[in-house]
């Protein structure tokens, strides 16, 4: 279970996440992505500077397993920002970075709000070890549509088993379903959870939605800063 003080000092860092990943700007029929975030110029600094080595063995990803750059998000299936930028942004990332074969990118669990976050996570980590990379993204993406819309998002007991099941069994048959809670209920997915949050301890990570590409933080401010980033590391900057 997350650490009071640390839910604390995340919730603001999600809340200036959600101001970051949400807006969006449509002008002269170019779609571009504005990202407003609340790093210090020092913070900054040491974020493009410090190249951290992260083992991507065993994690869900999307793409070419060959693609040059690997972008992971840290997210939280409890977050409303981590379920906005799965709905609006994800898609661009997909579509300018990992349907070009730029880039592949990752998923890593970032669980602070409450116990909903750890429970439904280590069962995200559970399809994926029992049903696979496929069905892990399929779950994955209708979880965060399925996220229930209550403003008061630190009130546990959302995500139940009962509810991810329930979810889980319209992207997957009810045997598979079972296989995944029996995986759940083992603790099976612990350690995989537990690789995720031993990251993000390491890493720095202080909010969620996070990037970060080939183990640099994303600190910039539009679509365009991800880009070049992305580019600057496919040649091995």
């Amino acid at each position: 279970m997350a650490n009071n003080k640390l839910n604390g000092k995340k919730e603001q860092g999600s809340s200036s996440k959600f101001v970051f990943w949400v807006i969006g700007l449509i002008a002269v029929g170019v779609l571009g992505l504005i990202f407003l975030n609340s790093y210090s110029d020092k913070q900054k600094e040491e974020a493009e500077t410090k190249t951290a080595e992260i083992d991507y063995s065993n994690q869900p990803f999307i793409g070419d397993k060959a693609a040059p750059v690997s972008i992971v998000e840290f997210g939280d299936y409890k977050c409303p920002a981590c379920k906005s930028f799965a709905e609006s942004f994800v898609p661009l990332i997909l579509d300018e970075f990992v349907d070009t074969g730029k880039a592949k990118f990752y998923f890593m669990n970032d669980s602070f709000i409450n116990v909903d976050s750890e429970r439904s996570a280590k069962f995200a980590e559970s399809v994926f070890q029992e049903l696979g990379n496929e069905t892990f993204w399929a779950f994955h993406e209708l979880l965060y549509k399925r996220q229930p819309e209550d403003t008061k998002y630190e009130k546990i007991d959302l995500f139940t088993e009962s509810f991810l099941t329930d979810v889980l069994k319209e992207v997957a048959s009810g045997e598979e379903a079972d296989k995944v809670v029996k995986n759940f209920r083992d603790k099976k997915s612990h350690e995989a959870w537990q690789k995720d949050m031993d990251y993000v301890a390491k890493l720095g990570v202080t909010g969620t939605p996070t990037l970060f590409v080939n183990g640099k933080m994303f600190t910039g401010q539009s679509m365009d800063d991800l880009k070049a980033m992305v580019e600057e590391a496919a040649k091995g900057k």
